[in-house]
């Protein structure tokens, strides 16, 4: 009687584990399928077309007749025989290092401004964030550029208070500037991350050093940045890899050119001339890699110089 009591206990607990094993594999199965399109999507759309470049990047492609191999011959030009490629990159350089730390710390400042809750908070917090919404269209590149056109808004109120004008856009020395400050003008979304950091710090900590005797300034700095410094590193990072990748404000800033004498000739306008003016896709693409590569260190060196400046709670 004993021996069947636990055969039966037995017998139990394993229909019990089959049952949860095939649910499991129910689970699995239903969970594979509605993986499927997001699996196919990252397959078809992303990974082979990623393979296909890189295998392109090493070959004469005009987009018209079948490519012809060439080895790392794209690379070398890129390297050692190409100055508008290297104009392209210095150009680039300069906008992500001067406007994307400006942007974070407009962003920064705006959202420490705006993170006391007033009747009008709510209202500037919408109007600084629209530029973010609109800043990368083409209407907005069109708009820039009469602001800073011979005729625009710059020199009408510049030559009002009896300044000297220029053709901001069309003088070498300042058309870079004038697409450093449009980015910079896009603080919103940096900004909005910022506030609701802000609104993360513990009002004792705040309290605590107001009793102390800390002024705001103080706060700022030994509270305030402290603690929102892996906001900091994510922010810097997100607008690194976007300005690396800016196209639209130059390319409608200079009529597709990157003119004046190359100075808005951005990394990413330069590729789209060699590859769909100039028909020269494979070169394109081995720009496109070494843009990845790029990216791919600076943000690694982000990361690795976080350790000196970034606090986390633990």
């Amino acid at each position: 009687m004993a021996q069947d009591t636990v055969e039966a206990v037995i017998t139990g607990k394993q229909a019990t584990r089959d049952a949860t094993a095939a649910s499991r594999r129910g689970e699995a199965w239903a969970a594979l399928v509605f993986l499927t399109p997001w699996i196919l999507g990252i397959v078809l759309l992303t990974a082979l077309p990623m393979i296909g470049s890189f295998v392109l990047s090493f070959s004469n492609y005009d987009l018209l007749s079948a490519p012809r191999w060439v080895g790392t011959a794209n690379y070398e030009r890129l390297l050692f025989s190409d100055p508008r490629y290297l104009k392209s990159l210095e150009v680039t350089t300069v906008y992500v290092l001067v406007s994307v730390p400006l942007a974070v710390a407009v962003a920064l400042i705006i959202a420490v401004t705006l993170s006391e809750a007033t009747r009008s908070a709510n209202f500037f917090r919408g109007v600084y964030y629209l530029p973010s919404l609109l800043g990368g269209s083409v209407a907005i590149g069109v708009l820039w550029r009469q602001i800073f056109g011979s005729s625009g808004l710059v020199n009408i109120s510049l030559s009002g208070l009896g300044f000297q004008t220029t053709s901001w856009i069309g003088d070498p020395r300042y058309a870079l500037w004038t697409l450093i400050i449009l980015n910079v003008w896009q603080f919103g979304a940096p900004m909005v991350i910022f506030l609701a950091g802000v609104r993360q710090i513990p009002k004792e900590v705040v309290e605590a050093t107001i009793m102390d005797g800390a002024n705001p300034v103080q706060r700022f700095f030994r509270i305030t940045l402290p603690l929102l410094s892996p906001l900091i590193l994510f922010n810097l990072v997100m607008q690194t890899i976007t300005a690396f990748q800016a196209f639209v404000p130059a390319y409608v800033v200079s009529d597709g050119s990157g003119g004046p004498i190359d100075s808005t000739l951005f990394y990413t306008l330069y590729l789209y001339l060699e590859g769909f003016r100039n028909f020269r896709m494979g070169y394109a693409m081995s720009m496109a890699w070494v843009l990845l590569v790029i990216i791919a260190v600076f943000t690694a060196l982000s990361f690795y110089a976080s350790r000196f400046w970034v606090h986390y709670e633990s």
